[in-house]
């Protein structure tokens, strides 16, 4: 026995060594390789992004199966993003020309009118537009709403830094505009529906919600930063609602998150993961009302998820059911064949790598019943509970986490050709790169994972402290509750959909959009097949009501007659109803 067990600890040992040194030379190898293909993506000057204006960041040189040649918001800011923190943190100061081409090239496509509509009637949340800022005019999973947000989140990182390095007139004048714009954007809109970041789902997204929160937090603090307080209280109320709205994206029953309010799939999805990895904030702890990497939530999810694609592709056969595997977007996905990604796989990494300095930061770290079962895939003994970092449960825990992500690099590093081009994915079967080549943002998400398992961290957003509002608003300019003469009314309808369907409520009054299929308020599928939304209503107050369905464009309403209900004087109100 005692033989058995010391082969045993050798063996986890010689484990762990090949995993770290695998990561190792892999960062060493792939790090310059991934810089020069961010900046290879990005015009005008990069190699492959011929015929791309100053600032624009291609996808992908590929122009078929896919054809990539455009450019994306989403993509565009995660990248710049990334830019944008080496360049305040010193690591690289050449890129400041690139970093303002950047900026003015948002600024014009801000105002290029497009099939979602003018700068002022929604076009913000165009999705792509050509390389040479003109608009992209062919059908597409439109609107996105996740684009704005995290342009703002980028260009007010720059901005911040402008500020500390005294030019004022630039960021006021010229910087604060773009901003504003995506800012407001994000108040007034994020509770329509929208395309997920795959561009496959219309509903409510987890991704897209948490970094539109992120934003508005960041534009509270940047605006009164710059003396602009008269957004404040706007963008503050639907942060409230925002951050309120998230929690129902948690699904208790599976212990992960569902990605997504609509779609007809598990939910299981990397738009979690890819959500807490940039939603990051070093000073917030475990934080699980924001779904930090170390929170209980965020580790439970990020197991489920990962075990999701333990079975399906062949790559991962033969794997110990604790360690690394490669991972795809989500494990029903046919797109290309249905494949591991190489960011999302990397994305795993990163949450480790972000939880880890976070309990290094505290000094231990907390077991919890939601996360316990994360935890005994590295100490099958540990129960829930506090471990100082000190301690040898500590010691044991975070020695394996380290290997286990330092494998999901390795993984990548397996499936990565001699040369170092990232794809977008690689061959479930065997491993070889399928899909478009040289991928931006998975030369980008390696960059962010080898900086996370440098110990880096790059400032806060203002996530710690934030207290969950003890009710819902469906937006608006209510601040997360019932308000003067209202109450927080929870519609609940239970209606089984099928996939990419989703369910609206609209109805006699302001709050309900009066009547209208267009703005209709989409309800949450957290707790499938039952929908929920909370609104804040007039009090005292007779209301009629109606659920819709929309489906590819398709609106259907429930049959007559109207529902209806009498709202009390105060307090809330809970109102469960079938599809009919």
């Amino acid at each position: 026995m005692r033989f058995t067990l010391l082969t045993s600890i050798v063996g986890l040992a010689v484990g762990a060594f090949a995993q770290s040194s695998a990561a190792d030379a892999y960062v060493a190898s792939e790090s310059p390789i991934a810089k020069a293909g961010v900046l290879a993506n990005i015009g005008p000057s990069g190699s492959k992004s011929h015929g791309a204006k100053a600032g624009v960041v291609i996808a992908s040189p590929s122009t078929s199966n896919p054809n990539y040649l455009y450019t994306w918001t989403r993509d565009s800011s995660l990248v710049f993003k990334a830019l944008i923190d080496q360049f305040v943190a010193g690591e690289d100061t050449s890129l400041r020309s690139l970093i303002d081409d950047f900026t003015v090239s948002e600024a014009k496509l801000q105002q290029v009118s497009n099939p979602s509509g003018t700068v002022s009637t929604g076009g913000l949340g165009e999705p792509k537009f050509n390389i040479d800022e003109t608009a992209f005019t062919d059908a597409w999973g439109r609107p996105q709403r996740d684009g704005p947000p995290l342009r703002a989140t980028a260009i007010i990182k720059y901005a911040n830094w402008l500020l500390d390095n005294s030019n004022s007139t630039y960021v006021t004048q010229t910087l604060w505009p773009i901003i504003k714009l995506d800012l407001d954007y994000t108040a007034n809109n994020w509770n329509q529906s929208t395309f997920d970041l795959w561009e496959e789902v219309n509903s409510s997204s987890f991704f897209t919600t948490a970094v539109q929160h992120r934003a508005l937090r960041e534009g509270v603090a940047f605006a009164n930063r710059i003396g602009q307080t008269s957004v404040v209280s706007g963008y503050t109320a639907q942060a409230n609602n925002l951050l309120c709205f998230l929690q129902s994206y948690w699904n208790p029953s599976g212990a992960y998150i569902t990605a997504n309010t609509g779609g007809g799939r598990s939910g299981k999805d990397s738009n979690t993961v890819l959500t807490s990895i940039h939603t990051f904030d070093p000073a917030a702890g475990c934080d699980a009302a924001t779904f930090q990497p170390c929170s209980d939530k965020a580790l439970s999810n990020l197991k489920v998820y990962v075990d999701a694609f333990r079975s399906i592709y062949t790559v991962n056969n033969g794997i110990a059911s604790n360690a690394a595997v490669a991972t795809g977007r989500y494990p029903e996905d046919s797109y290309q064949g249905g494949n591991p990604w190489y960011l999302t796989t990397s994305a795993v990494s990163e949450q480790l790598y972000d939880a880890l300095i976070v309990w290094d930061k505290l000094g231990g770290l907390n077991v919890t019943s939601t996360s316990l079962a994360f935890f005994r895939q590295f100490s099958s003994s540990v129960t829930a509970g506090t471990y100082a970092s000190g301690s040898a449960t500590y010691t044991t825990l975070t020695s394996a986490i380290k290997t286990f992500a330092d494998g999901f690099l390795a993984v990548n590093a397996k499936y990565t050709p001699s040369n170092g081009g990232l794809a977008e994915q690689y061959s479930r079967n065997n491993g070889q790169p399928v899909s478009a080549v040289d991928l931006t943002w998975s030369y980008a998400a390696a960059l962010t994972a080898f900086s996370a398992r440098e110990g880096k961290t790059y400032g806060s957003w203002g996530a710690a402290g934030l207290a969950v509002p003890s009710t819902c608003s469906s937006g608006g300019s209510g601040g997360g509750g019932g308000g003067a003469g209202t109450v927080a009314v929870t519609f609940n309808v239970k209606a089984t959909t099928t996939f990419g369907e989703n369910i609206y409520i609209t109805g006699s009054v302001d709050a309900l959009k009066n009547w209208s299929p267009d703005n209709a308020l989409i309800l949450s599928a957290a707790n499938y097949p039952t929908w929920s939304i909370t609104v804040n209503l007039p009090a005292s107050s007779s209301i009629q009501y109606k659920y819709i369905r929309k489906f590819n464009g398709a609106v259907t309403w429930e049959s007559d007659p109207n529902n209806s209900i009498n709202t009390p004087s105060g307090g809330s109100f809970t109102q469960n109803d079938n599809w009919r």
